[in-house]
């Protein structure tokens, strides 16, 4: 339940861009059904979430429709990948 916590999904569509503190990055996340979760900016060296990125790349090239970062994963994976850098 902590990295739940830590990820700090926003709820709100009208604090979306206000709700991103210092350091971090807002993404999107899902397979059909895209949930925003905010993530720490060091997790973007590590080749785990790299991968993700190359997934990203190759699904959405520059193009992202919900307006930020979209990475084409289940929430349960982003979840357990996110946990795992946390550590």
């Amino acid at each position: 339940m902590a990295i739940r916590q830590m990820l700090r999904r926003s709820l709100s569509n009208e604090r979306r861009s206000t709700e991103v503190p210092k350091g971090h990055l807002a993404v999107y996340v899902g397979e059909s059904e895209k949930k925003r979760f905010v993530i720490s900016l060091s997790y973007l060296n590590h080749p785990s979430f790299q991968e993700l990125l190359c997934q990203a790349e190759e699904e959405f090239g520059f193009h992202h429709p919900m307006g930020g970062l979209t990475i084409p994963c289940s929430e349960e994976l982003f979840i357990e990948i996110t946990s795992y850098l946390s550590r």
